[in-house]
């Protein structure tokens, strides 16, 4: 299968593969995100393969070719640091987007394939005390019910709208359960096989599972779970059958332990899975894609990529190290790459 894999950094762009990472390409010079540029989200289009969406430190930039080239619409995201990304996987032509330091927290809705973007409430505050300015590190948008959108601000609380974003309900704090307002990730998994919806919010410091629309949490500190790690960084659900979870968790930021985990049982219990190289600091970033389910990639903060071919069950290190990693994609689409000519000085 044709594929290419997709790295977003903080310092060298976008980095690129179409040979299953035997080699990498950088930004060209012509494009809307600088080859040493800040990408911190990554979003495939689920209908379009060759559509690729990036959230930048330039806004939202979108590539139609694999992301072997880019282009950025004019819109009020321009010169906006984007945190993160989701596309609608029923409306592909519905986007959110979310707004971190060093710009202001916001988010923000697209009904047009990213062309224009309206600003939605709240209104987040400007600082925090855990990280001076708060970043929308997450948006989930619930399978089968596009009108359920979730987002998560890193010291600023989980959310959830009902109404495909017009209204929006704080979930944290109070007596909810979840105590810690920095959120680093949401997952909601769909009813199977008389299972209930699932929602996942995952904190600095603990999972939280809840089975009851949000109602009520069942949490636990992940310090007291996964040997000591507490850096409770990211989760994706592997595009199977059987629906299983992934999850990445470290010993801090940027860390020097790390592990990722996977459950079985929809968020209540985790298994650590196989690595054949230490990583050199916590994992940030997974990668799937439903064209091949069990090709897994991972990518750590201080820019070890890793990959698994058996749903993340063994893992093993590419031989390309990056700069700080972001975000991890890859599509199943052949991005027509071409190598930069070489300085003969």
């Amino acid at each position: 299968m044709a594929t290419t894999v997709l790295v977003a950094t903080a310092g060298q762009g976008i980095l690129r593969s179409n040979d299953e990472g035997k080699t990498w390409h950088r930004l060209g010079l012509d494009e809307p995100i600088e080859f040493d540029g800040i990408v911190r989200a990554l979003a495939v289009d689920p209908q379009n393969p060759a559509r690729i969406y990036a959230g930048a430190d330039a806004g939202v930039c979108i590539s139609d070719d694999g992301g072997a080239h880019w282009h950025r619409p004019e819109n009020i995201l321009n010169g906006q640091t984007i945190w993160s990304l989701a596309v609608d996987p029923a409306n592909p032509a519905v986007l959110y987007a979310g707004a971190g330091a060093p710009s202001r927290a916001f988010l923000y809705k697209s009904t047009d394939a990213g062309a224009t973007w309206v600003k939605l409430q709240p209104d987040i505050p400007e600082f925090c005390a855990g990280v001076n300015r708060p970043r929308l590190l997450t948006i989930c948008i619930e399978p089968g019910e596009s009108h359920n959108v979730w987002f998560g601000v890193e010291e600023g609380g989980a959310w959830r709208s009902r109404d495909a974003g017009e209204t929006w309900v704080r979930v944290d704090g109070g007596t909810s359960g979840i105590r810690n307002s920095d959120i680093h990730a949401i997952h909601v998994l769909a009813p199977r096989d008389g299972q209930p919806k699932t929602v996942l919010v995952l904190t600095v410091n603990a999972v939280h599972v809840s089975e009851d629309d949000g109602a009520t949490w069942q949490g636990k500190l992940s310090r007291d779970r996964f040997d000591g790690l507490y850096y409770t960084r990211t989760v994706t659900q592997l595009p199977q059958a059987n629906g299983d979870l992934l999850m990445a968790v470290g010993d801090g930021t940027p860390g020097s332990r790390t592990r990722i985990y996977r459950s079985s049982d929809r968020g209540y219990e985790w298994s650590e899975m196989m690595l054949d190289t230490p990583p050199n600091s916590t994992f940030w970033a997974l990668g799937v894609h439903p064209a091949q389910p069990a090709l897994v990639y991972a990518g750590t903060k201080y820019g070890h990529l890793f990959r698994s071919d058996d749903g993340g069950q063994n893992w093993r290190k590419e031989w390309r190290e990056f700069s700080e990693i972001t975000a991890v994609v890859w599509t199943p689409y052949e991005a027509p790459l071409a190598a930069h000519a070489q300085s003969t000085h």
